[in-house]
């Protein structure tokens, strides 16, 4: 495959595109390719494959298999992440490790703790909009468990100290995780929120810290469900000590603090 970008003259030369789009399927990735090489400037001879007789005679005649397949002055290109390579751009890597969920979380959370802190009486940078900011991400992070529970609780099986003990224990955890966070957002049942987020928090930064610096292990991280690619390690253990920090702080400014 010639991987170098036809951008430089792409508005002088056409392509052909042969992509499924039958009554109870629209290939998306046929979309994708065909958008992508009018971006590009190509003049698009576009060829739907409208059954799927006429697609398995597609495929068996240019002895591929798969659709779509992109064609750029008679010299077949591929699919679409074989254009995106043809093209000088990224291709993702279905098993690389990323740090994009966890930072897309982390973002709305802190996004969400500013917006509710704008509408509160106070500055908005202050110990509360920390607090919300939290317990957001506590509540957004348990949410991305609850997807697939049964998916979670398999991965995390394999560096929690207490899962391994106790098997339940890895279906109960996002339950528990939400429910302390929305506690903690309302302000209402600290002292129940409190040790909740505290023993969670505890035992996963232990475990998290095992698994990663002692046991030196390379493993990804349940904290964004079941079919996550954040690797466990720095990110996974902090999430857990500020977690052990709320169930510390929360019933202390409660019940402390304000009384």
């Amino acid at each position: 495959m010639d991987a170098r970008s036809d951008t430089g003259n792409a508005k002088t030369r056409t392509a052909k595109l042969y992509r499924k789009d039958m009554p109870d399927h629209r290939c998306p990735f046929g979309l994708k390719s065909l958008d992508m090489l009018q971006r590009k400037g190509y003049e698009v001879e576009d060829h739907p494959l409208r059954t799927r007789e006429e697609t398995d005679a597609f495929m068996q005649g240019e002895g591929v298999k798969t659709t779509p397949q992109a064609y750029i002055d008679g010299k077949r290109i591929g699919g679409y992440e074989d254009l995106r390579a043809h093209f000088g751009l990224a291709v993702k890597d279905e098993d690389a490790v990323t740090y994009t969920p966890v930072i897309a979380l982390f973002a709305v959370a802190f996004a969400m703790a500013l917006a509710i802190g704008w509408r509160m009486e106070g500055p908005v940078a202050s110990l509360r909009t920390f607090e919300i900011f939290v317990a957001t991400a506590m509540v957004l992070l348990g949410l991305q468990k609850l997807k697939d529970v049964e998916s979670f609780s398999t991965m995390f099986l394999n560096y929690d100290l207490l899962a391994r003990r106790y098997v339940p224990y890895g279906y109960v955890y996002p339950f528990a995780e939400t429910a302390a966070g929305i506690l903690m957002l309302a302000s209402a049942l600290i002292w129940l929120a409190g040790p909740v987020a505290l023993f969670i928090g505890t035992v996963g930064a232990i475990s998290v810290f095992k698994a990663v610096y002692i046991d030196k292990r390379a493993l990804k991280c349940a904290c964004v469900g079941g079919d996550s690619k954040v690797p466990l390690g720095f990110v996974s253990l902090t999430e857990n000590l500020i977690m052990m920090g709320m169930g510390l702080w929360m019933p202390f400014r409660v019940y402390v603090l304000q009384a």
